[in-house]
């Protein structure tokens, strides 16, 4: 019964957009279905270590210092600012279709696609705080905490990985109407200016 309101509570989680989202589609639609795939692996690294650190009492540390939780709060605004500037300026020298590397990049691709999944995941320290507020929910009482704790977030990423891999999917099936050099070009500027938003956001805001 724990694990099927869990499991419907991380349904409704992973559905509410937010910057993992918006990272997974910016990839999916610069650089195909593969880079979409690493970045959603690189954020469901982020998330498993996230649940890790709540099964073992580590993201409480982060949170009862405040200093640590600043550096990692401002690391990742940097970060999702770039991202967003990088997609602006995709969006302003027009750029059309999908790129074409020399052999070997598509794996360079999306080694840097994991990269900027796992970094925009694990430099929020917004994750920690969810982390350790959602997954204690719902561990049954009498059980051994840390090991139910490290079920669910196996749970929760297997979860986030299924929803993403359907939306890259559907992104993926709407290349052709997508792939236009004028959509593309919009859905980079929506997709830099929710980045930037996002990481102005992040770097204003407190715990």
């Amino acid at each position: 019964m724990y694990l099927l309101a869990f499991i419907g509570a991380c349904v409704l989680v992973a559905m509410v957009p937010g910057v993992s989202t918006a990272v997974i589609l910016r990839q999916t639609l610069r650089s195909g279905r593969g880079s979409g795939l690493a970045a959603t692996l690189g954020n469901e690294t982020g998330i498993l270590l996230w649940g890790l650190a709540a099964a073992f009492g580590l993201s409480a540390l982060l949170l009862a210092s405040q200093l640590a939780y600043d550096v990692m709060r401002v690391t990742g605004a940097a970060l999702l600012v770039l991202m967003g500037a990088q997609a602006l300026w995709q969006a302003r020298k027009g750029a059309a279709g999908p790129e074409r590397p020399l052999p070997g990049a598509p794996a360079d691709r999306h080694g840097r696609a994991y990269l900027a999944g796992l970094a925009t995941c694990a430099a929020n320290p917004k994750a920690a705080v969810f982390a350790m507020s959602f997954l204690p929910q719902f561990v049954p009482q009498g059980a051994n905490v840390p090991l139910t704790l490290v079920t669910l977030a196996v749970v929760w990423v297997l979860v986030d990985v299924l929803w993403y891999v359907a939306l890259i999917w559907t992104v993926a099936k709407a290349g052709d109407l997508l792939g236009r050099p004028s959509v593309k070009r919009r859905l980079e500027q929506v997709s830099g200016a929710v980045l930037v938003g996002l990481g102005a956001r992040l770097a204003l805001e407190g715990r």
